[in-house]
């Protein structure tokens, strides 16, 4: 992770900036670029997010989105993967899903690129945690694992193929072994 502004601006003025590609993140006054991703990273992102939306979707119980600005507390964060539950979709005044979150994710997911610090995605996936987050993985496409964590309970490392991965009770409808999470990559 690059950053990007050695300067210190303010929340509202970050928001002002323009998007850019890979998007940015405000995380302590401070712009950070996210890595661009790649192979590994993007099909799972798009294969998770939607194995989630057909499970969770259909049955109008949360919705998974990626890549998608959340701003919350004194962060703007992009999760490879955020999921909210029905309820907590902003909407706009016509009942269509709103342009910007200011809400933390029910559910966060983080994907590990190789050029990516894994304590920076870790501080951003407690930092979710810590704003109502009820669950975050971090899955490590190298290493073939995922580290679940959960609000204050100890993290949870899976790696064995057949371990079903945790996932919130809102969700319970959705289950994931670690073998089938990478045998995406497979395909």
């Amino acid at each position: 992770m690059t950053i990007t502004s050695s300067k210190s601006i303010t929340l509202k003025e970050f928001l002002a900036l323009p998007e850019t590609k890979p998007a940015r993140e405000y995380i302590k006054g401070r712009i950070i670029q996210k890595p661009m991703p790649k192979g590994k990273h993007s099909t799972i992102q798009t294969e998770l997010s939607t194995a989630i939306n057909i499970t969770l979707k259909s049955q109008k119980i949360a919705r998974a989105f990626s890549e998608l600005r959340c701003t919350f507390g004194d962060r703007s964060i992009v999760p490879d993967i955020s999921i909210l539950t029905w309820n907590n979709i902003p909407r706009d005044d016509n009942g269509e899903i709103a342009d910007s979150f200011y809400i933390a994710p029910d559910w966060v997911i983080e994907i590990l690129s190789p050029e990516q610090s894994q304590t920076k995605v870790v501080k951003n996936i407690l930092y979710c945690l810590d704003h109502r987050t009820q669950i975050g993985w971090l899955i490590d496409p190298n290493d073939k694992s995922v580290f679940v964590y959960f609000s204050q309970q100890k993290p949870m490392f899976c790696e064995v193929e057949s371990d079903i991965l945790p996932v919130p009770d809102f969700a319970n409808s959705f289950q994931l072994t670690v073998g089938k999470l990478f045998a995406w990559l497979l395909e």
